[in-house]
């Protein structure tokens, strides 16, 4: 009987031949055996290929901040004091890819953990992991395999501002999973205030995907601004909900089918755009359009429902993630949000003025970027949503039905 474990219960599928996913979109889960027939053992390299291969393929890390990956390899020294730091800690309630990915295609993960170790010359290697299931899924990997004796794959605790890399840190070395204040970076001081090399967990499987396929049959994929793939998560009126890996250059409106109703891109970090029209699944394209493609996630509401309220419910789940460290994300996110609320129901624009004002004195404040974050999910929502909270304006309520697409976790309200 196969288990939960083996077949996704969360939709997976590819455009064009999968990578990452490969044997994951037919088979479920790969384990040892098959992700070797697939991929082959792990093709160990250089720092300074790994340096080169990644400038000239431009690869992205995979996170929220989309820094260059050979930047940060090139920062790193090398030698038993280094670490290498997976970031599992995928605390964005609407993304899915990358607990997918762990959970399904484990392996390829560890390849590009040992890669980066080996090129690092470090056998320090930590995958941070907050999802039990793909925490089990990855220490069951290791334990198919030989040369994953010292991968240590460790649980850390939920929470959106927790997946944040120097708040990941600070949970891998057992103290409180928020970030510092001071905005030290992990390849200066991480995990055991050793010099670290730290990337989201689809940058390492990336890494040993461009590691197989060497810098031309990577790039032979995407566009040549961004070769290769990426794995999004689509959600709402999609065409393919769920986990799904796309080359880099795809069209957005490929993924969604024709409706007049608002695109969510980047998750709750992200931004709202009236239309998908013009965006391209690509970082830098996504970015100059003022829609980063951050966690990965794309959603759409269904036309004829009302995204105003499941909006103030994100912005009030957010401010309740606040770390608690700064004054404009402890009282500043809880205010924009009642602000928020006051418009939804109904309360003219001297309210709007008000979310406006105290955007104006959260951004670019905090500690962490859950502020700036936050901040451009709810201004985002005012620009795009503005007609349907003119209909809130005037009447109270619109009277659509709600739009019920945005997932929390179990237990927010």
């Amino acid at each position: 009987m196969t288990s939960m474990l083996e077949t996704p219960t969360t939709p997976v599928s590819a455009i064009g031949a999968p990578r990452l996913l490969a044997g994951v979109v037919d088979h479920g889960r790969v384990d040892h055996a098959r992700h070797l027939a697939l991929h082959g053992p792990p093709a160990l390299r250089r720092r300074g290929w790994l340096v080169t291969a990644s400038h000239e393929v431009g690869l992205l890390g995979r996170g929220g901040a989309a820094f260059p990956v050979s930047t940060k390899l090139a920062a790193m020294p090398t030698g038993t004091r280094c670490s290498v730091l997976l970031n599992g800690s995928e605390g964005e309630p609407a993304s899915r890819k990358d607990r997918t990915l762990m959970t399904y295609a484990p392996h390829l993960v560890i390849d590009g953990a040992l890669l980066v170790a080996d090129a690092l010359e470090t056998d320090d290697v930590t995958i941070a992991v907050h999802d039990p299931v793909a925490h089990d899924s990855l220490v069951r990997a290791c334990a198919e395999r030989t040369d994953a004796g010292h991968v240590r794959v460790v649980r850390t605790r939920d929470g959106f501002v927790g997946g944040e890399v120097r708040a990941v840190v600070r949970g891998v070395d057992g103290g409180r999973a928020v970030p510092e204040g001071r905005r030290v970076l992990p390849h200066v001081r991480g995990v055991g205030g050793r010099p670290t090399f730290a990337s989201n967990v689809e940058t390492f499987a990336q890494l040993a995907v461009l590691s197989g396929l060497g810098v031309t049959r990577y790039a032979a994929v995407g566009p040549a601004t961004e070769p290769g793939t990426s794995l999004v998560t689509l959600i709402g009126d999609t065409l393919r909900p769920g986990v799904v890996e796309v080359p880099n250059g795809t069209h957005l409106p490929l993924l969604l089918p024709p409706s007049p109703a608002p695109v969510l891109i980047g998750g709750y970090h992200g931004t709202w755009r009236p239309t998908a029209d013009g965006l391209v699944v690509e970082r830098a394209s996504l970015r100059a359009a003022g829609a980063p493609l951050g966690a990965g996630v794309i959603a759409r509401p269904y036309a004829g429902t009302c995204v105003v309220d499941e909006v103030v419910r994100v912005a009030r789940w957010l401010a309740s993630e606040s770390a608690g460290q700064c004054g404009p994300c402890w009282f500043g996110l809880p205010a924009v949000a009642d602000d928020l609320a006051a418009l939804a129901g109904g309360a003219g624009p001297d309210r709007a003025a008000s979310a406006h004002r105290r955007l104006d004195l959260v951004r670019g404040r905090g500690a962490c970027s859950h502020p700036d974050g936050s901040a451009m999910f709810v201004g985002s929502a005012l620009e795009v949503l503005a007609a349907e909270l003119s209909v809130h304006q005037h009447h109270g309520r619109c009277g659509l039905p709600p739009s019920n697409v945005l997932p929390l976790p179990v237990g927010a309200r």
